[in-house]
């Protein structure tokens, strides 16, 4: 590992990282490269310590503040503020992370949690945050839109037996209840893209490291969510047919690391998630390998809408449940080699 943090390149904007704008990556490339023969940063391939960063879900739609799912935690500035701390953590460690991971949430319009897939008796859909529960469904209060049934590829009887179903799956396995959410990250919108000071970054590595960013996308089936990156929230529908599956082949490059850094939008949700299903992926007999995990806590917000929901309490509870079983909570300001056991990996 190489000593000592690179200091970041000139053409960094903290106070671009709310906005939305386009990257010059022709100029971009062209930079890397001489800070990469400047600063004499090797190819990844050649890195002995490979550490691997995953970036849950950071893209417009939960980043900045005019669009749909902004994160913007208790201060209001969450996403904006983590990202700002994130790209610099990226530019600083340029010569260490071996891969960047970013995720994709991934929808359309008639999916289990928005608007559109349910209706009330009187043929109304739910607004934004409304949470659905199994008691909800079996008392009628919400059902499945049954003019969705031939898009989706099902008969009419399914959506709702499915409903009943995924309803009382969530509710089994201690998951949030059904949350209808605003229209977001929706395919081929400007909101399902990264967000643009983050996709910069992401991309001077890619070419100051001659390496490829490892893309994940999630959450495109219409029935179920996608909190997390390795694996959707139920897996079976009400007849035990797939539809959907743990995301092996990624768990598995994961856990292959000697480090793996998390950070992304929501803290409360998709980043949670991922962490608590790569936990789930560790087998029980090695379980010292969720030593080499380390939650970036300053690069992550939980969701809060003001008068509305408040997850701030269940991330802080989660992240203290990953830390007891042996996961690193870190913050991005503090020097890479002064982190618990990186050292010593790396020596090893």
């Amino acid at each position: 590992m190489q000593p000592g943090p690179l200091p970041i390149p000139p053409h960094f904007d903290p106070q671009a990282v709310g906005r939305l704008w386009k990257v010059p990556y022709e100029e971009r490339a062209q930079q890397a490269t001489r800070w990469a023969d400047q600063h004499s940063i090797q190819p990844a391939a050649e890195d002995e310590f490979r550490l691997c960063l995953v970036l849950v879900d950071v893209q417009n739609t939960f980043c900045l503040p005019e669009f749909e799912l902004y994160v913007g935690g208790r201060s209001g500035s969450g996403a904006v503020d983590d990202n700002r701390r994130l790209c610099a953590f990226i530019y600083q460690n340029l010569a260490r992370i071996s891969q960047i991971a970013p995720t994709l949430d991934t929808h359309q319009a008639a999916q289990i949690f928005h608007s559109v897939f349910l209706v009330d008796p009187d043929g109304h859909h739910p607004p934004p945050y409304t949470s659905v529960s199994a008691a909800d469904v079996e008392a009628g209060r919400w059902k499945f839109n049954e003019a969705l049934s031939a898009s989706l590829g099902v008969e009419p009887g399914y959506g709702q037996q499915h409903l009943l179903h995924y309803t009382r799956q969530l509710k089994q396995s201690g998951k949030y209840d059904l949350t209808i959410w605003p229209y977001h990250a929706m395919l081929g919108s400007l909101g399902h893209a990264l967000v643009p000071s983050v996709e910069e970054a992401v991309f001077f590595h890619s070419v100051a490291r001659s390496t490829r960013p490892d893309f994940q996308t999630k959450g495109d089936h219409p029935f179920t969510e996608h909190y997390s990156a390795l694996g959707p929230e139920v897996k079976q529908d009400h007849r035990g047919r797939p539809i959907g599956a743990r995301n092996q082949a990624f768990l598995d490059r994961l856990l292959s690391y000697d480090a793996v850094v998390i950070a992304g939008q929501a803290k409360s949700h998709c980043v949670a998630w991922t962490i608590d299903d790569l936990l789930a992926g560790i087998d029980p007999d090695h379980r010292e390998l969720a030593r080499k995990v380390y939650l970036l806590e300053d690069c992550s917000s939980p969701v809060v809408v003001p008068g509305v929901v408040d997850y701030t309490e269940h991330a802080d509870q989660a992240f203290r449940r990953f830390e007891q079983a042996g996961m690193h909570v870190v913050t991005s300001i503090r020097p890479l080699a002064q982190w618990p056991g990186v050292m010593a990996r790396a020596a090893g």
